[in-house]
């Protein structure tokens, strides 16, 4: 007697793909993430420190470039593949956080013309000083949400309208006015104290 050797055999499925796996975030399987932490978090650190120079900020983006996955639903797998979209989006976002590291360097030099004009850092006390007060623009920046400063720094340093804003975000005009208000509502209260 002849019998099926098929069904006795274990079968040893291929891998999910990635299209699979991002179906399966979006169904709320956390393990899927996990999966493709694995299969693309050392691309996206590399970039990522490669980009931004400093190992922390790379695995903090890194974080932040997985967290997105989990939340979004931007990702077509029908219009390239997994690793390009997670390329563009953590060569997208470290460049953002380039452009806020010259905002708050620009918003410091700004500042600083406002507050030192005639009097040149001579003493101790005075660089100091100065670099507290950088230490407190950064960490207001910082304090806001990614969304509030990004629009922040297009209006202010890209020069864009909110209704350009809102077409290059692809988000309701409403939302950019309510997060550039909240924005800058929460700068002026971490600052007020350093302003006065």
């Amino acid at each position: 007697m002849h019998s099926d050797d098929s069904s006795s055999q274990p079968t040893n499925p291929s891998p999910p793909t990635d299209a699979e796996l991002f179906q399966a975030i979006k169904a709320g399987q956390r393990s899927a993430l996990g999966i493709l932490y694995d299969r693309y978090g050392k691309l996206v650190y590399g970039l990522a420190l490669h980009m931004l120079k400093n190992p922390q900020e790379a695995e903090d983006l890194t974080q932040e470039i997985f967290l997105a996955l989990w939340r979004s639903d931007r990702y077509n797998p029908t219009r390239g593949s997994l690793s390009s979209f997670l390329t563009i989006m953590t060569r997208s976002r470290a460049i953002d956080k380039l452009r806020s590291r010259q905002t708050s360097l620009k918003f410091l030099d700004r500042w600083s013309q406002n507050t030192t004009v005639e009097t040149p850092l001579n003493t101790p006390f005075e660089q100091a000083s100065y670099t507290e007060r950088s230490q407190q623009v950064q960490n207001a920046l910082a304090q806001l949400s990614d969304n509030q400063r990004q629009i922040l720094e297009m209006s202010y340093y890209d020069g864009l309208s909110q209704s350009e804003i809102a077409q290059q975000l692809d988000i309701p005009l409403g939302t950019v006015k309510t997060r550039s208000r909240q924005g800058l509502l929460k700068l002026r209260q971490t600052l007020q104290d350093f302003l006065r």
